[in-house]
């Protein structure tokens, strides 16, 4: 592959990452969630997986505890995100998903979930199938986190 063919590659692939955030933003404000950004959903990813601490959520989005607070006040007053008592520290304050936050996150996976089947409806499911293992060999597992 010359530099050429590698560059259609890296803006291939920016166009997927573009169209699987933007069919998750469809269908998640299809879903009554219309309030919900993609920055919010990065953040939702985090924090189902057992909670997190601002701290833990700063890092993971990759911004400063300061905007990591700011989205988590933003979150707790739409009602997707609550704080509860850390277990491993008693002072600090752990985030949870409410009930809505875990609708919400359901329904961005679903919203994925039928982006993709559109890929598979236009290049067929095994081209699909193969382009996933493809990705899983290349691409180094991590957090998912917004590219600003």
């Amino acid at each position: 592959m010359d530099d050429v063919q590698a560059w259609d590659t890296a803006v291939l692939l920016l166009r997927a990452a573009t169209e699987l955030t933007d069919g998750i933003q469809r269908g998640v404000a299809a879903r009554g969630f219309a309030d919900v950004r993609p920055a919010h959903g990065f953040a939702l990813v985090r924090i189902s997986r057992g909670g997190a601490t601002v701290a833990e959520l700063a890092e993971h989005l990759g911004v400063t505890k300061q905007a990591a607070s700011q989205l988590t006040e933003l979150l707790v007053s739409r009602g997707y995100v609550t704080r509860t008592v850390d277990p491993c520290d008693g002072r600090g304050r752990l985030l949870q998903l409410t009930e809505q936050g875990w609708t919400c996150t359901r329904a961005a996976q679903q919203a994925g979930a039928e982006t993709v089947s559109g890929w598979q409806r236009a290049a067929s499911d095994r081209t699909v199938r193969s382009l996933r293992t493809a990705l899983a060999a290349v691409v180094t597992p991590g957090p998912l986190r917004p590219g600003w």
